[in-house]
């Protein structure tokens, strides 16, 4: 497949926002009023966005990569199989079979929706919904 026919969430550029354009010079002065306001009024309450970001990464654990065997795959040699009695292949268990002795019939309840009655009252009940 080449990439001129692959859907643009697969492209490998990430989720980066573009530059923003705006109408006018107004609108991008008035943009660049309130984006400072935000600014001042953050740094007034002590949040820094970029310092809360750092903070989070640096207490993050950092992440360890290993092409070893996994934990735990290792050191279970010691711990043995449990004894069942059996000394020879199990044999498959036998497929249960649904004879149909309880099923009264099947009743219609909406359009093609066929449902299995197994009780007179299920049956009473069906044909009440369908006469509303």
């Amino acid at each position: 497949m080449t990439m001129h026919l692959a859907h643009p969430s697969l492209s490998m550029g990430g989720k980066k926002k573009g530059k923003i354009k705006f109408r006018n010079a107004e609108e991008a002065r008035k943009q660049r009023e309130l984006e400072s306001d935000w600014h001042d009024l953050q740094k007034r309450w002590g949040v820094e966005a970029e310092d809360k970001k750092r903070k989070r990464a640096l207490a993050a654990d950092p992440l360890v990569y290993s092409l070893g065997t996994p934990i735990g795959r290792s050191n279970t040699h010691h711990i043995k199989s449990l004894d069942t009695g059996h000394s020879g292949p199990v044999s498959s268990k036998q497929p249960t079979k649904y004879t149909g002795g309880e099923m009264l019939g099947i009743g219609q309840l909406h359009k093609s929706n066929a449902v299995p009655v197994f009780r007179q009252q299920d049956a009473e009940d069906i044909a009440r919904m369908r006469r509303g």
